[in-house]
């Protein structure tokens, strides 16, 4: 964009701007030998003394960019010098256009300047005030955020809780069918033994029948020998179904509300006698419990923890495989190990088996969730998790616990 300064003509007043007039007009005046005097087009005196036109007085144009801008004129003097000083005048006016132009140019550079500061200046005042409301509300906004995080992250620990128990619904109802269905046979059993004794009393009162021949008749001596046995079966099979139903609490933690003093080890046991059913048949189950002290925790999520990744390593066990459970202490930490002698862990994906969704079982068969719960579980607890693994002889699966000061 052009300046301002250069779309319009400049004039004589402007052209003499920014000197002294009246030093000037001294040393023209000195120059001629006699006193000047420099006229607008309108007449009016810019420099030097007026004087009126008449007999006697001379004038030459004063031109600028080839326009006559004004006059300079002088009483009786000489022509020629006059013209030469118009001449130096002249060439003045040029120096002195370039000076204005420039001074022009530069003020609307500054203003320019300005303006684009000034415009920037009230953008960061505008931007300072939002940022400043945005940071009023960001304190807010992260516990917002951090609840959200929390909620996620719990109803993605009880999905796959409840996959977990979904894998043991069928096992664990299969476990307390078996008492059940032979609970129930064994009670029908003994009804019926003890319709015989009913019916053998009545034998006696109402026919006189000898006692030795009525109950040799009646066969109650093995009636008695197997009715003892029907209870003592009946009795084992209703603490069997107890038993199941304990453990199946004690991994739930239904009725447990934050940390309780534990034994691991018999969380242990419970967890391994919940999975019996779908451990049998396809591997061998070795506890090698040593003594640990009590620990204070959240049973129901170390149980899951010790669930998944027992599961996982029968998963991993191809055949007849085995699975050993081994505790113990070191360096003021419980040491839970759980090891198969299964397909183990490429080590390409070792490094990723604990990223949250990431599961080598087929589609629909794991939800990718268990080992990443278990690891935020024992990191709760303020323990840590390991693994080892070597292709095609097994996984060992570590979990670090700290022992409680005394």
């Amino acid at each position: 964009m052009q300046p301002k300064g250069f779309e319009r003509a400049l004039g004589l007043g402007e052209l003499l701007s920014g000197i002294g007039r009246e030093t000037l007009a001294a040393e023209l005046g000195r120059a001629l030998g006699r006193p000047i005097a420099v006229t607008a087009l309108t007449g009016e005196t810019v420099l030097g003394e007026p004087t009126e036109a008449g007999e006697g007085v001379r004038r030459v144009p004063l031109r600028y960019d080839l326009e006559v801008v004004g006059y300079l004129q002088a009483r009786e003097c000489d022509e020629a010098r006059l013209r030469a000083l118009g001449r130096i005048l002249e060439f003045f006016f040029q120096s002195s256009a370039r000076y204005f132009l420039a001074s022009e140019l530069h003020l609307e550079v500054v203003q320019a300047d300005f303006q684009a500061l000034t415009h920037k200046h009230q953008s960061l005042v505008h931007s300072e005030a939002r940022y400043k409301a945005l940071a009023e509300n960001l304190e807010a906004r992260v516990k917002e955020q951090v609840g959200l995080i929390e909620d996620t992250q719990r109803q993605l620990y009880q999905a796959e809780k409840m996959a977990s128990v979904g894998q043991l619904a069928a096992g664990v109802a299969h476990e307390i069918n078996n008492p059940i269905g032979f609970i129930r046979s064994n009670l029908n059993t003994a009804r019926s033994y003890v319709e015989k004794l009913a019916t053998f009393r009545r034998t006696l009162k109402t026919q006189g029948v000898p006692q030795d021949w009525a109950w040799m008749e009646a066969d109650l001596d093995f009636v008695l020998e197997d009715f003892r046995a029907l209870l003592a079966e009946s009795l084992s099979g209703a603490e069997r179904v107890a038993r199941i139903v304990a453990d199946l609490k004690g991994f739930s933690a239904v009725d447990q509300a934050g940390q309780s003093s534990v034994d691991l080890n018999e969380q242990l046991r419970a967890v391994g006698d919940i999975a019996a059913t779908q451990i049998r048949g396809c591997a061998e189950l070795v506890l090698d419990l040593g003594p640990l002290p009590a620990v204070r925790c959240q049973p129901g999520q170390l149980n899951q923890v010790f669930l998944n990744l027992l599961l996982n390593a029968l998963q991993a066990v191809e055949g007849r495989g085995q699975i050993r459970i081994a505790t113990d202490v070191r360096d003021h930490q419980i040491r839970i190990r759980i090891a198969d002698t299964g397909r183990g862990i490429p080590e390409a994906i070792l490094p990723r088996i604990f990223e949250p969704f990431f599961t080598t079982r087929a589609v629909g068969q794991g939800t990718g969730l268990g080992l990443t719960v278990s690891r935020d579980i024992v990191v709760a607890h303020g323990g840590r998790i390991e693994v080892e693994s070597r292709v095609g002889a097994g996984t060992t699966f570590t979990v670090w616990l700290p022992v409680a000061p005394d």
